[in-house]
């Protein structure tokens, strides 16, 4: 009995233990929800992701939003759910464009550029004018659209000249730039522009005057913006969802997923008019686009005011998908008006153009201002001198603040760089920003102002890109009307051949079948998709969700019939993804 007693107690011992051990794993290994059922299961597929860790991949998982698996099949066992099978497919992240315009394109679905008129010489402009405003009576403004090209070497318009065949009316017309207009008197008048108004930037934007008398032309945003779009405050808040639900339509088609706005100068009510709808809109969960937007300053004057602004937008525009942390800045012009800032004088004027709207000093002041409110900034630059006015203030806010400095400075247009420069980009840290639709052009037209050499070597983004410098791409233009030119794969293709040719989707009158000189400034494929991706969430500073299809990332990506890496590079502009997926779920089918 004795020996039967030792055993029962044993036995007691031996199921304590044991029960303990059970309650110990319990305890170590708590029951865990099943981590690995996915929203999304893809195998198969040929994945450019823009991460350099993993720069392929043939399959990807996705749960609540995010890539949760980025790899090889082999590691699809560890998850659960609808497997997809893509039948080698082509896959990227969404694309990224990081300078374009919002808000101007709204006003202008509103007030439209005008007839586009192709005349030869001035007398014919006007014939034309007189004709079609004689044709259409009653109308409150006539607009036109005119390329300067098409008027003869020192021809110019003055308000006599409008007033004369629009003497009851407003007449307005757009250079096709986008950076000048004249208007009549009666524009004029509405808006109280008389000979004692001041320029908003001396020497950048300003009234032309001849004789000290305001001639109906003028140069820059600043000036030009506030009489173009004078009625866009009037629109509904209807019609500003409307603009805005073609852009974001158009938007999900092309598989951008993320951009960045630059801003409207000289109009900030109605730019904060269409940020309050684009928050709205984002609210009710109706904006599958990533919005980083901007406020612009004109000047350096400007910049006390500029960064209480930008903090009070920052505050007030800020949901998922819409933040605001950047100053925009136009610091020169545009080549053709001679209002771009040059190192080296233009041929025809003999002069290096407008004083920027920073000196170097003022630029300084500026970025410790937004180190120290920890915002960033994005300038217009497209002379050598405006550019290199940049990189002097940051060279210097270096010096001064050390490792502490951490704004991101981004340089967008660089349409002409001197050869000092082009290394200071990587060395310094600053986003060299390009519009590489811009990058097929005959450089005879070029050359009138800017001499032969100089017209032959423009747009050095792969010098640039092989300096180290972080290279970006963008679209920039200031109307919607058919996108054609808001096309990423437009924007690739040139990149690419810097020519169009009648493979190119774009009208016949685009076309340039030279290549632009020089010709080793056309990029690859890879650096294409690199600088529509990647490049472009680190530029907005946002690297850490958006850019690549990295685990942990948001699960922004598009799916093509066609493989990207391979595809022809002449036509490659007729490209577009046949899924379209904003955070895990499919803005396009």
């Amino acid at each position: 009995m004795k020996k039967n007693l030792l055993w029962l107690m044993a036995a007691i011992l031996v199921s304590g233990a044991g029960l303990f051990a059970s309650c110990v794993d319990v305890i170590d290994n708590p029951a865990q929800p099943d981590l690995n059922v996915a929203d999304m299961i893809i195998k198969n597929a040929k994945i450019f992701t823009s991460d350099k860790s993993t720069p392929q991949a043939t399959a990807l998982v996705v749960k609540d939003g995010k890539f949760v698996y980025v790899g090889d099949e082999a590691g699809l066992a560890e998850y659960e759910g609808e497997v997809t099978d893509m039948g080698g497919k082509f896959i990227m992240p969404g694309i990224i464009d990081s300078h374009m315009h919002i808000t101007i394109p709204v006003g202008y679905e509103y007030a439209p550029m005008g007839e586009r008129i192709e005349p030869n010489g001035k007398v014919e402009a006007l014939e034309i004018m007189a004709k079609y405003i004689k044709d259409n009576p009653g109308e409150e403004r006539y607009r036109f659209l005119l390329d300067k090209k098409f008027l003869k070497e020192g021809e110019d318009f003055v308000k006599e000249d409008l007033d004369a065949i629009c003497p009851d009316a407003e007449l307005q017309i757009q250079e096709a730039e986008g950076h000048s207009i004249w208007v009549n008197s009666k524009i004029l008048q509405k808006h109280g522009i008389t000979d004692d108004t001041p320029d908003p930037i001396p020497g950048l934007a300003y009234y032309v005057r001849k004789d000290g008398h305001v001639t109906g032309n003028m140069y820059e945003g600043a000036t030009e913006i506030p009489i173009i779009l004078d009625s866009s405050m009037e629109l509904t808040d209807e019609q500003v969802d409307a603009a805005l639900q073609r852009w974001i339509d158009f938007s999900v088609k092309a598989g951008v997923c993320c951009v960045f706005d630059a801003g409207l100068p000289g109009d900030m009510a109605f730019h904060e008019k269409v940020y309050k709808r684009l928050c709205e809109l984002d609210k009710q969960g109706k904006l599958p686009i990533y919005v980083d937007g901007s406020l612009v300053v004109n000047s350096e004057r400007d910049t006390e005011e500029g960064l209480k602004d930008l903090k009070r937008l920052q505050r007030e525009y800020n949901t998922e998908h819409v933040k605001v942390h950047t100053m925009k800045i136009f610091m020169d012009g545009t080549q053709r008006i001679h209002t771009a800032a040059m190192v080296t004088p233009y041929v025809d004027i003999n002069t290096i153009g407008p004083s920027t709207a920073f000196s170097v000093e003022g630029m300084v002041t500026l970025l410790k201002g937004l180190n120290e409110a920890n915002l960033d900034v994005h300038l217009h630059t497209v002379g050598e001198r405006a550019s290199r006015t940049v990189l002097d203030g940051v060279e210097m806010a270096k010096k001064e603040l050390g490792d502490n400095f951490h704004v991101k400075v981004t340089c967008a247009h660089l349409e002409v760089q001197d050869d000092a420069d082009l290394d200071r980009f990587a060395k310094l840290g600053v986003t060299a920003n390009f519009t590489p639709w811009w990058h097929a052009d005959d450089p005879t037209v070029s050359a009138v102002w800017l001499g032969e050499e100089r017209s032959k070597k423009q747009f050095r983004c792969k010098t640039i890109w092989d300096s180290g410098a972080l290279v970006t791409w963008s679209s920039d233009n200031i109307t919607f009307e058919d996108f054609m030119t808001w096309n990423p794969y437009l924007g690739m293709e040139i990149g690419m051949t810097r020519k169009s040719t009648e493979k190119t989707l774009v009208p016949e009158y685009f076309r340039v079948a030279k290549v632009l000189p020089p010709e080793d400034e056309r990029m690859g494929i890879e650096e294409m998709l690199l600088g529509y991706t990647i490049n472009g969430a680190k530029q907005l500073g946002i690297e850490a969700t958006k850019g690549s299809i990295t685990v942990g990332k948001d699960a922004d990506f598009l799916v093509f019939d066609k493989d990207l890496l391979t595809a022809e590079h002449e036509g490659f502009s007729h490209n577009q993804p046949a899924e379209v997926y904003f955070c895990g779920k499919i803005a396009k089918k």
